[in-house]
């Protein structure tokens, strides 16, 4: 599966998500980007899957009819070893 993590994601979670094809938005070239032309521009290079902790983006963006599957993640932090909790494999 080829997953996307936004900015506000710890960067080293994608070292954890073996067997997935894994980047951040800055490493696919659209660091500073919107939400709604965010998506649109990962939907449109094949991503999969885009995981935030942004809690406003099912309220700014019409997700229904987005090709692109998207898991917030709510946290009270974004510090890596929150994750660790929802991810079994760490």
């Amino acid at each position: 599966m080829k997953l996307l993590l936004d900015e506000c994601v710890p960067r080293k979670l994608k070292n954890n998500l073996i067997g997935h094809e894994c980047q951040t938005v800055p490493e696919a070239g659209l660091a500073g980007k919107k939400n709604g032309e965010l998506l649109s521009l990962a939907q449109a290079a094949g991503f999969e899957v885009f995981v935030t902790i942004d809690r406003g983006i099912e309220y700014e963006q019409n997700l229904v009819r987005r090709d692109i599957a998207v898991i917030m993640v709510r946290a009270k932090s974004s510090a890596l070893l929150i994750y660790c909790r929802w991810y079994p494999k760490f």
